[in-house]
């Protein structure tokens, strides 16, 4: 597909690709807990470990020439950086237990460890969406979290699996697999952690 499309299927890709998606919601995930919105900058510091550090070490690495382009299209390069990108995390969630913030942060973010190991393991066998897979996440999450009234957040999934096909960066059943694995696992386990711990 060439034309606008394609430059639809870009910008699809680009403003919804995982740190910008996770960034979003780490900052929205304290806010059914008491003090928010004072308590996003716990949401913002979460983001630093899990979104911006592992993203800027992407963005060198691509200057560098060890890594293709800022999606890490070649999945042989995936799972070091998932690697690193789970140590980042971990150090992010001490940080925050350290600072007593608030569980919700906590939660979301053991739950994205959860995925992201997951996506380790399989990249170096098979490269499932990873842009299907964050947004179908955040999509349920925020459903689950604020109610039916952000049902049609729905649209945005089957819109983003389109971008990725359409750039030819997946193929139909690593998009499908993705967003049922987002959906189904990352979100589940954010809900299991969440009745748990809050």
């Amino acid at each position: 597909m060439t034309g606008p499309w394609r430059t639809v299927a870009r910008v699809l890709t680009e403003v919804f690709q995982p740190p910008v998606v996770v960034l979003v919601l780490l900052l929205i995930s304290p806010a059914t807990e008491p003090g928010f919105p004072g308590t996003i900058w716990f949401g913002m510091l979460a983001a630093l470990f899990v979104c911006v550090l592992p993203l800027a070490y992407v963005l060198v690495m691509v200057k560098l020439g060890r890594i293709t382009d800022h999606h890490v299209s070649d999945r042989r390069q995936r799972p070091a950086l998932l690697l690193m990108t789970l140590g980042s995390v971990l150090v992010g969630l001490l940080v925050l237990h350290l600072l007593n913030g608030p569980a919700g942060v906590a939660v979301m973010i053991i739950a994205l460890i959860g995925g992201i190991g997951v996506l380790a393991v399989v990249s170096a066998f098979w490269k499932m969406s990873g842009h299907a897979s964050a947004l179908s996440a955040a999509v349920v999450i925020t459903i689950l979290m604020f109610g039916p009234a952000w049902l049609p957040l729905l649209l945005l999934v089957p819109a983003v699996g389109w971008s990725r096909l359409v750039l030819r960066a997946h193929t139909l059943a690593q998009v499908i697999v993705g967003s049922l694995f987002g959906a189904v696992v990352i979100a589940g386990l954010w809900w299991l952690l969440r009745v748990w711990m809050l």
